[in-house]
């Protein structure tokens, strides 16, 4: 059953803003666009290597070892080289707090 987790609130993270997070061993990656939050698996579905350090563009992430890149809102890939959506995670306002659902 999914359960969620508070992983920041939101004075942590300005507009355009993101932070890195371990998960139960899993590195995700919370994004601020625009007062809205978005959170995606860290992990870049072409060489498995960190992608959220990359440069953001709107809502999209380029991964800083190859140039992939992803949309944060979804993990849609959107260029080459890879082929591969990552893990995105629905979040949750309550109050002050972020939420993110983890899947079973």
């Amino acid at each position: 059953m999914p359960y969620r987790i508070t992983i920041a609130s939101t004075d942590e993270l300005g507009p355009g803003e993101r932070k890195l997070i371990e998960l139960d061993g899993h590195p995700i990656a919370l994004f601020n666009i625009d007062g809205e939050y978005h959170c995606i698996a860290d992990i870049c579905s072409h060489d498995d290597g960190p992608v959220a350090e990359g440069e953001l563009l709107g809502c999209e992430i380029e991964c800083p070892r190859h140039g992939a890149r992803f949309d944060v809102r979804t993990g849609k890939v959107l260029s080459f080289p890879a082929i591969v959506d990552i893990q995105s995670y629905d979040v949750y306002i309550v109050g002050e707090d972020v939420l993110v659902e983890i899947p079973d």
